[in-house]
């Protein structure tokens, strides 16, 4: 399967940063960071090894309810997304007819995709180092994207 390697490649590895974007896109950072640096010379939210970026619908569950997600009040997203830093990687793994992707951590917590509206599944994993490429759905498949 395509997301076999990045698989293996980020189990063990911890979240390290953890940011929203325009609108509710989470972004996800694993492993080791690298600064990155904005055109206007500003320093920018540093990038993973890895990272898991979902476009909007997504939430953070616990092993027995959900703690939260993009529906949840922005307010609290700040509380939410900080209980993922530190967290283990333990499965990556897609679900449903259109693939959506499933992260589960050490401390208990999931990361979860669920796109709510018409088209695809909107997220991606990208790896920054190993040459994997990105991961992604299109026409309700995994695909796979190298530079």
């Amino acid at each position: 399967m395509l997301i076999d390697p990045f698989r293996n490649a980020l189990l063990g590895k911890p979240v390290s940063h953890v940011w929203v974007g325009y609108g509710s896109a989470l972004f996800v950072e694993f492993g080791s960071l690298t600064t990155r640096v904005r055109r206007d010379g500003t320093d920018g939210n540093p990038v993973g090894e890895f990272t898991l970026m979902i476009e909007w619908s997504w939430r953070i569950e616990k092993p027995r309810s959900i703690l939260g997600g993009s529906c949840s009040s922005e307010r609290r997203w700040p509380k939410i997304i900080s209980k993922l830093l530190g967290g283990i990687v333990q499965e990556v793994d897609t679900f449903g007819a259109l693939p959506e992707i499933q992260i589960s951590l050490s401390n208990g917590l999931r990361i979860l995709s669920f796109m709510t509206d018409s088209g695809q599944p909107d997220w991606a994993l990208l790896s920054e180092r190993d040459g994997l490429g990105t991961l992604f759905v299109k026409s309700g498949r995994l695909c796979l994207e190298k530079e």
